[in-house]
C-alpha cells in the first residue's frame, strides 16, 4: 500500500529499508508508487537514488535497484580518497565491476592512538575489519585498519624501449596503461638496456606530450619471451626469495622417523600427479572393507605430506609462507610457497623413501557414502609415482612396465572405490558446470608451441574425489574436536544474481522456477537442458557469473558448489597455506605430537589470515592468467591482419570480449567499431543491440574477427568483427535497454567526447568469475 503523501517526502532510511526488503525488484517506479510520489517529487527521489549509489548504500544495475552485496567481516581493501568531512574512503581490493557494479564504499575509522602499523592514507592498501551499519542512510560500511598491507606508490613497471639518440621509452605492463609510454631521458635510464624489465618513478605528468619517468630498479631481462612471467610477479609483488632465515631453517631440516608416528611403509600408497609435477603431496590406496557389516563398502586412505612437522608456527619458514600465501604456477616457472628444500624434497611422495605424513583413513559404505574415518600421523613409503594418463590406460588395458605390476592389487580397487564414490557424488549433485580448461605448452626457448585443453580422464575424476573426502573428513574432525580452523566457504548465489538469471533465461524461453532452499541441482538442471545444444556453452559462461567466488574463511557458512555443510583444504600444504592450518589444528586436536596450532590462534587471527590467503590466490589467479595472456599475445603478435573463429566471452558498454577457438585468446572489440549504427547494452540479454536493425551479438555466440592489433607486454588483443548480428523475428518487441553511447546524429561517427576515455585500448580485460573448489 502506497504511503500516504502528506506526512512529507520520505526520509533517506525509509527508502533504503524498503530496497532492503524488495532484493532485485524495486525500481524507481516502484518506489515512488510505495511512497505516493507524483511527477513533481520523481525528480528529487531520482537525485536521492543517484546519490545512495554514488555512496555504496544501493547498486543500480539497469533499471533495478538493490542493496549491495554484504561484504565480508574482515577484507583488504584500497583507500580510494576522502568524503567531504575528511573521512578516508576505501573500496574492496578484489570486486568484479562487471558482475557487481560499482564498489560499496567503506568509511575508515581512525581511533586518536592508532596502533602500529595501521596509520593508513590515500592509495594505501590495507587490511579491514568490517561492521555494517544498519541504520545509516550514507555509507552502509565502517572499517577499522587491522594492518597496512601496501603503501601508495608512484611507480609504473615496464619494459625499457632504448632510443638511437640515448634515453628511452617505458612501455608499461598494465593492460589499463597500454598505449601509455613515458619518457626515459638518458641521465635517467639507470643504466636499463632495452628488453629490461624496470620500475620507473614517475617525475611529472601533464596533459600533453608524454609524462616522464626514472629508472629506479632493473628487474631482469625480456630479451625472450622465456621472462614473461617475470612480469606478473613483479606487478603484483609476488616473492620470489626467500628469507635466509627460511632457507637456513630448510637447509637445516632433518628428514622424518618413527618417533611419534605410526609404520605405515608397507601400505603401497601410490602418487598419481600431472607428469610434469616436481612435488607430490597425496597418495592414495583403497581396499574392500573386511568388515561383514559393509559388505561390498571399501577403505580409502589419503596420506598428505607433513608439513607442519618442518614448518613450524611462528618460524622464517612459517612468516615466509604466510606471506606467498600458495604456490603459483606459471607455464615456464614455479614460485613455491615453500623452499624446494622442503616442497620438492623432504616434503614429496616420491617412491621407495621414506616420508612423514598426515594420513586419513575413510570406511566407505557400498552407497558410497562415508561411514566412519580416523587421523594418523605415519612414516609411509610411496609404492609408485604414476600420472593420470598412465594410470588410466592400464585401466583401458594398456599397461606399462609400471602399472603392470600394479594394476591388480592397486588401481583396480583404487577405481571400484571410486566408482562407489561417484555414486553419492551424483546423489548429492554438487554444482556441474563445463568450464575447458587450457594448457600453454612451451618450445625449449619459452615460446608458445601450442595451447591444449587436457582430456579430463576418470583418474582426475577419482583423485578430486579422494581428497575432496578427506577434505570434509578433516573439517569434521575440527569441528567435533570445538577447534579454530580455517574452511573453504563458497556462499550460494544473491537474489539479485538469480533474478537476473531468471530473466536470461526467459529469452531462452526456458524456465528456471525456484521454490523453497537454492540447491545445485537446480542450476544443474538448466545445464542438462542444453547439454549438446548450440547453447551450451552461453548457459554454462552465464549460469557460472552468477555465482559467488570460493575464499577461505574462520566461519562456516558451508560450499554451495559442492553442496557440503562443512569443507576445509588438507590436502596440499605444500602449496597452500590453509591446509597447513587445518594440519596444526588436527596435530593440535588429536595430539599427535610437535607442529601443533598454538593455543593464541583464535577464530578472530584466523580471520585475519583467512582475508589475507584469500587475497593472495586471487593474485595468483589474476598473475597466471595475465602471463597466459601475454604469451599468446607476443605468440599471435606477427599474425595482425589474420582471421580466427572465437566465441563472444563477454559482452559490456565498452564493446565485446572474444575468446578464440583454437588458442584460447581473449581480445576486445570496441563498441564503435561494429558498424555504421549505434549498439545499446541489454543487461538481461547479455548482448549488445544495433539500435536501426536490431542486430545483435550476444554472449556466447560463434564468431569470426580478424587481429587488428596486439600489445604483447600488456597481454592485449584487439579484434575487427567479420560476422554479422542476428536479427530477432519481426514482430518482436526488442526489450529496453540501457544506452551505450550517446545519441548522435545519423551516420556521424561517435566524437572524442562521445566515448569514455580508455574504453577502445585493446584488451581492457573483464575480471574473471570462479567458484574453484
Amino acid at each position: 500500500m502506497a504511503k500516504n503523501r502528506e506526512l512529507g517526502f520520505p526520509a533517506r532510511d525509509a527508502i533504503v529499508a524498503y530496497i532492503r526488503a524488495h532484493p532485485g525488484e524495486t525500481g524507481t517506479r516502484e518506489i515512488a508508487r510505495e511512497f505516493g510520489l507524483k511527477n513533481a517529487d520523481r525528480a528529487e527521489l531520482k537525485r536521492i537514488l543517484r546519490e545512495l549509489a554514488d555512496d555504496g548504500t544501493i547498486k543500480k544495475s539497469g533499471k533495478k535497484i538493490s542493496e549491495p552485496a554484504a561484504l565480508p567481516a574482515t577484507l583488504m581493501a584500497d583507500i580510494s580518497g576522502r568524503d567531504s568531512d575528511g573521512e578516508l574512503i576505501a573500496v574492496p581490493a578484489e570486486w568484479d565491476e562487471v558482475e557487481s557494479g560499482e564498489p560499496p564504499k567503506i568509511r575508515i575509522h581512525i581511533p586518536r592512538r592508532p596502533q602500529p602499523g595501521t596509520a593508513a592514507g590515500v592509495g594505501d592498501r590495507a587490511l579491514l575489519r568490517i561492521e555494517k551499519l544498519e541504520d545509516s542512510a550514507g555509507a552502509v560500511y565502517r572499517g577499522r585498519v587491522i594492518k597496512v598491507i601496501d603503501h601508495a606508490k608512484t611507480r609504473v613497471l615496464g619494459i625499457f624501449r632504448a632510443l638511437p639518440e640515448g634515453g628511452g621509452r617505458l612501455v608499461p605492463v598494465d593492460k589499463k596503461q597500454a598505449g601509455r609510454e613515458l619518457n626515459i631521458a638518458k641521465a635517467d635510464t639507470g643504466g636499463a638496456v632495452d628488453g629490461d624489465l624496470v620500475s620507473v618513478d614517475l617525475l611529472r605528468s601533464r596533459g600533453y606530450g608524454l609524462a616522464s619517468g626514472k629508472v629506479k630498479e632493473r628487474l631482469g631481462s625480456l630479451a625472450t619471451e622465456k621472462a614473461v612471467s617475470l612480469i606478473a610477479i613483479h606487478a603484483h609483488e609476488i616473492p620470489q626469495a626467500f628469507s635466509p632465515a627460511a632457507l637456513r631453517e630448510a637447509e637445516e631440516a632433518k628428514p622424518a622417523t618413527l618417533k611419534g608416528r605410526e609404520d605405515w611403509r608397507e601400505l603401497p600408497l601410490v602418487t598419481i600427479d600431472p607428469p610434469d609435477a616436481k612435488d607430490h603431496d597425496d597418495a592414495v590406496y583403497a581396499e574392500p572393507d573386511p568388515n561383514p557389516n559393509n559388505k561390498g563398502g571399501y577403505i580409502v586412505t589419503v596420506a598428505i605430506a607433513d608439513v607442519a612437522f618442518y614448518v613450524r608456527p611462528g618460524s622464517a619458514l612459517d612468516r615466509d609462507a604466510l606471506t606467498r600465501g600458495n604456490s603459483v604456477y606459471f607455464p615456464d616457472r614455479v614460485v613455491p610457497m615453500l623452499p624446494e628444500r622442503i616442497s620438492n624434497d623432504l616434503c614429496s611422495l616420491v617412491p621407495g623413501q621414506p616420508r612423514g605424513a598426515l594420513a586419513v583413513r575413510m570406511v566407505i559404505g557400498n552407497d558410497g557414502r562415508k561411514r566412519s574415518h580416523s587421523f594418523h600421523r605415519i612414516l609411509m613409503r610411496s609404492a609408485a609415482k604414476l600420472n593420470y594418463a598412465q594410470a588410466q590406460a592400464a585401466i583401458d588395458g594398456r599397461p606399462d612396465d609400471v602399472t603392470g605390476p600394479l594394476l591388480d592389487p592397486i588401481l583396480k580397487p583404487l577405481y571400484d572405490a571410486y566408482a562407489i564414490v561417484k555414486r553419492a557424488r551424483d546423489e548429492r549433485d554438487p554444482l556441474d558446470l563445463d568450464i575447458p580448461e587450457r594448457k600453454i605448452l612451451l618450445k625449449p626457448d619459452g615460446t608458445v608451441d601450442r595451447v591444449i585443453v587436457p582430456e579430463r580422464l576418470d583418474a582426475h575424476k577419482l583423485i578430486e574425489e579422494f581428497m575432496i573426502l578427506a577434505n570434509v573428513a578433516a573439517a569434521e574432525m575440527l569441528e567435533k574436536k570445538a577447534l579454530p580452523l580455517i574452511y573453504r566457504v563458497h556462499d550460494e548465489p544473491t537474489l539479485e544474481k538469480v533474478h537476473a538469471l531468471q530473466e536470461f533465461l526467459k529469452t531462452l524461453d526456458m524456465p528456471f522456477a525456484k521454490s523453497g532452499a537454492l540447491r545445485p541441482a537446480l542450476f544443474n538442471r538448466v545445464l542438462a537442458q542444453v547439454k549438446g545444444h548450440d547453447s551450451e556453452p552461453l548457459v554454462n559462461e552465464v549460469v557460472l557469473r552468477s555465482q559467488a567466488q570460493a575464499e577461505y574463511a574462520a566461519e562456516n557458512y558451508g560450499h554451495f558448489g559442492l553442496n557440503l555443510r562443512r569443507y576445509a583444504h588438507f590436502t596440499s600444504p605444500i602449496r597452500r597455506y590453509a591446509d597447513l592450518i587445518v594440519h596444526r589444528a588436527l596435530i593440535r586436536g588429536l595430539g599427535l605430537g610437535e607442529g601443533a596450532l598454538p593455543e593464541t590462534e583464535t577464530v578472530e587471527t584466523l580471520s585475519e589470515i583467512a582475508a589475507q590467503i584469500s587475497l593472495t590466490e586471487r593474485r595468483a589467479m589474476k598473475a597466471e592468467r595475465e602471463t597466459a595472456d601475454r604469451l599468446i599475445a607476443h605468440f599471435l603478435a606477427d599474425r595482425i591482419g589474420a582471421t580466427f573463429q572465437g566465441r563472444i566471452s563477454g559482452v559490456t558498454r565498452a564493446g565485446l570480449f572474444v575468446k578464440l577457438a583454437d588458442t584460447g585468446a581473449d581480445g576486445l572489440i570496441p563498441i564503435r567499431t561494429l558498424g555504421s549504427e549505434y549498439f545499446n547494452y541489454d543487461e538481461t540479454r547479455h548482448a549488445l543491440v544495433g539500435s536501426r536493425s536490431g542486430a545483435m551479438h550476444r554472449l556466447g555466440d560463434v564468431v569470426d574477427v580478424r587481429l587488428v592489433e596486439a600489445a604483447p607486454v600488456a597481454g592485449a588483443l584487439r579484434f575487427e568483427l567479420l560476422s554479422e548480428g542476428s536479427v530477432p523475428s519481426r514482430g518482436r518487441r526488442r526489450p529496453d535497454v540501457a544506452r551505450a553511447q550517446p545519441k548522435a546524429h545519423p551516420g556521424r561517427s561517435p566524437s572524442k567526447k562521445d566515448r569514455r576515455p580508455g574504453k577502445s585500448k585493446p584488451g581492457k580485460s573483464k575480471k574473471g568469475k570462479s567458484w574453484k573448489p
